[in-house]
């Protein structure tokens, strides 16, 4: 049985909804009550992705507060995929998708140079008060090199899986066709994470 190990990155503004994702994603639950991350949280997800192989994700997320942005550029540091979320009733937060792409492409790579993998999740489309259309996302989407983009609601675990998967996928798929795929900086990544548990807090949590 082969394991991977990918850390992948959850970005974005503050409250748009990235740690109630991660949660919904890890352990399945939605989470009512807001609580500002400060930092970084990490959880960890096993994927028994298919016959010969295991991928053990490790989820990041990043504090979207603008104080915190400047703390990043360590978090960034071997990942292999990233999550850009912002909130579809929310036009500030989708306009900063912007430089949370921009920051994320300066500060991760491929061993090619080439930006990491990285999907945009339109939030909270269960929310009657949208103010950003379909159409403008997808222009966004394609004009920033991003793999896709879904609209999720984490509150109706509408995408949560669907849109890990297209994003483990894309890391598998752009590991295979790099040949790259060894042990090394991507591959080891906080071990002391690589335990029996299903996640855990992280860095700098309150």
């Amino acid at each position: 049985m082969t394991e991977h190990l990918m850390k992948i990155l959850i970005v974005g503004d503050g409250n748009v909804g990235k740690s109630s994702f991660v949660h919904r994603y890890v352990n399945g639950q939605f989470n009512k009550m807001y609580k500002m991350t400060v930092g970084v949280d990490f959880s960890v997800k096993l994927l028994h992705w298919s016959d010969k192989e295991k991928v053990r994700v490790q989820l990041w997320d990043v504090a979207g507060q603008e104080r915190f942005i400047s703390m990043s550029r360590i978090y960034y540091k071997g990942a292999s995929g990233c999550v850009i979320m912002f909130d579809v009733s929310s036009s500030s937060s989708f306009l900063s998708c912007r430089h949370w792409k921009q920051d994320l492409d300066n500060k991760a790579m491929l061993p090619n140079g080439d930006p990491i993998p990285c999907i945009l999740l339109a939030n909270k489309c269960d929310l009657a008060q949208r103010v950003v259309s379909a159409d403008s996302i997808n222009t966004f989407s394609k004009a920033n090199g991003f793999v896709t983009w879904m609209e999720t609601s984490v509150k109706e675990n509408k995408n949560v899986g669907e849109a890990m998967r297209r994003l483990v996928q894309e890391i598998l798929s752009t590991r295979l066709s790099l040949d790259s795929f060894q042990p090394g900086p991507q591959d080891s990544v906080n071990p002391q994470l690589d335990s029996g548990g299903s996640s855990s807090r992280g860095v700098g949590c309150c």
